[in-house]
């Protein structure tokens, strides 16, 4: 151990920081710490008091992140055995768009006292869905324009990337955005934090935030056609943009002393939780699309080829590795939709037999769904429990559920969901083959692959197509982190000259994968034409019944 070389990868996720110490010679994770971030998601009240927050808001109080750093690092060390000497490297990976606005020296303005009441001071979560309506404005005014964004991004601008979040600041909070000197990706800003230098990374910038390598954002023009006076915007950015696995700095000496590392310790630049886990799944070349499964999934995919695929969350040269075009997708809630449903509709009889058995309800709902065949309950769902991020990138479309009756029963539902999440990602796939984006096979990692074996074969059977896991499942992300803490190092100090010298020794995939069921999946293909006939009435416009109903809501909260 004492002669081994080591990288810390640190892992922001929705609700807590996650870091690993990872060997460098074969990417064992020797120790690792979750930090919880003591506020969470702020997404009813600010702490310490404040407006109430409307129910697409979704805040962090940067104050967690480096908790995260000062607690997690030193306790992943302890567990690792392992001396700060001993570290070539640290990289870091967060939630994006998770962008806050600060001082020219950093400093969120959620920290002072002046603003810490104003809700557009705090840092706003990917999952801030309340800027539709600038969305909405920048993809009309693109559209009119026709902006090369439009057509990296699939057709369509979110309401929760950089550039809509940043609008939704000028237009309700107009000294807000006045006096944020800075508006920063969090992945961005915790680098600052660590080496002192603002250097911002490309993945976030190139899917989340319009800009595209050799020829950076949209003009003045645009923004000022957007709204006049947004094009003050580009003083609040950064000129120079720095490629994954670039070492951003050194950790400084306040910083080394906080966690027990060396200063000068090399930090790479910032990057995306997904876009990380990429390389950590083993993924370096075309034809293998990444699965992040978790609260939501975001989907990855490798091409040697520029292609335009409809609601892609971005296309971006070198933006997983380098020298290949980086495709991501995305569906906004698949975790969260289980666990809505385990909250809200897990019946009597269920938690009855659970306690019978001493088991978790959970675990009874899904030995009964797995006892039921595809289609034997006649039930249907669309996954739009919040909203749809690809491919319609419309998060004012809600969820479906069809063909129930008075004998439905909580297993057939559950089921239902389950499916409807694996046919959104079949979706995703026919749009990436649809356009040449060859996709193979799937590799998944997060939480869900490791919990749920009933949801991983009926992906297998949904898609047609085996999925491989990655090893480990949960830490994919910050095992990719560190991998690039290392490529910043560099061989010269044990580490890495690439990501791809870093995959072949450091990432793993397990010996266990889940293979279709052939005759389950021409059920699902009948199924499957079923669910896209339903996705197009009520995501292109047939139907806006859904907007409607939200609209509705939204005068009537507005009246109480």
């Amino acid at each position: 151990m004492s002669s081994d070389r080591f990288a810390i990868g640190i892992d922001y996720g929705t609700e807590s920081g996650r870091v690993v110490v990872a060997r460098v010679r074969d990417g064992a994770l020797v120790g690792q710490a979750i930090v919880s971030y003591p506020d969470g998601v702020i997404d009813e009240g600010l702490p310490g008091g404040g407006p109430k927050l409307d129910h697409d808001w979704a805040l962090q109080n940067p104050r967690d992140y480096l908790l995260v750093v000062e607690k997690g690092v030193p306790r992943a060390l302890k567990e690792a055995g392992v001396r700060g000497d001993q570290v070539i490297g640290l990289g870091t990976d967060f939630t994006a768009s998770t962008p806050m606005p600060t001082l020219r020296d950093g400093t969120p303005l959620s920290f002072l006292p002046k603003y810490r009441k104003q809700p557009h001071a705090w840092t706003k979560l990917w999952k801030h869905h309340a800027a539709q309506a600038e969305a909405n404005r920048i993809n009309e005014v693109g559209r009119e324009r026709d902006e090369e964004f439009i057509r990296i991004y699939g057709g369509r601008y979110s309401s929760e990337w950089f550039f809509s979040k940043l609008l939704q600041v000028l237009n309700e909070a107009p000294a807000i955005y006045e006096a944020s000197e800075r508006f920063i990706e969090a992945a961005d800003w915790i680098v600052w934090q660590l080496t002192g230098e603002e250097k911002r990374n490309t993945c976030t910038a190139g899917y989340k935030a319009m800009w595209v390598k050799g020829r950076g954002f949209p003009s003045p023009d645009f923004f000022r056609a957007v709204r006049p006076g947004f094009e003050t915007a580009f003083g609040k950015l950064s000129e120079d943009y720095y490629p994954l696995g670039a070492r951003a700095g050194g950790l400084t000496p306040e910083w080394a002393r906080n966690t027990g590392l060396r200063a000068e310790t090399p930090v790479s630049i910032g990057n995306v939780d997904a876009h990380v886990a990429v390389p950590a799944c083993t993924v370096v070349r075309p034809g293998s699309l990444v699965m992040i499964m978790g609260t939501s999934i975001c989907h990855l995919v490798l091409g040697a080829e520029r292609q335009m695929v409809e609601g892609m969350c971005g296309t971006v040269d070198g933006g997983v590795v380098p020298g290949l075009w980086g495709f991501e997708a995305g569906q906004s809630a698949v975790g969260d939709i289980f666990a809505w449903f385990f909250e809200h509709g897990v019946p009597d009889y269920i938690r009855t037999e659970a306690r019978k058995l001493k088991l978790p309800a959970t675990e009874i709902l899904e030995k009964r769904a797995a006892a039921l065949k595809p289609g034997q309950s006649g039930l249907l769902a669309l996954d739009w429990w919040n909203g749809n991020r690809s491919i319609l990138v419309d998060v004012d479309l809600t969820g479906v559920l069809l063909g129930m009756n008075l004998a439905t029963r909580a297993e057939e539902i559950y089921r239902a969901l389950i499916e409807a999440t694996a046919f959104g990602t079949r979706q995703i796939v026919e749009a990436f083959n649809s356009k040449g984006v060859a996709v193979r096979e799937l590799v998944a990692c997060g939480g869900l692959p490791e919990r749920n074996p009933l949801l991983m074969q009926i992906y297998a059977d949904v898609t047609g197509l085996e999925i491989k896991l990655a090893d480990p499942l949960m830490t994919c992300p910050a095992l990719g982190s560190a991998m690039h803490g290392a490529v910043a190092a560099g061989p010269e100090t044990g580490g890495y000259a690439a990501i791809y010298d870093a995959a072949k020794r450091m990432a793993h995939v397990q010996r266990k994968s889940y293979r279709p069921n052939a005759v389950r999946h021409e059920v699902y293909n009948t199924l499957f034409k079923e669910y896209q006939m339903l996705h197009d009435y009520f995501g292109r416009g047939a139907n806006d019944v859904m907007k409607r109903l939200k609209e509705l809501k939204a005068q009537l909260s507005a009246r109480q």
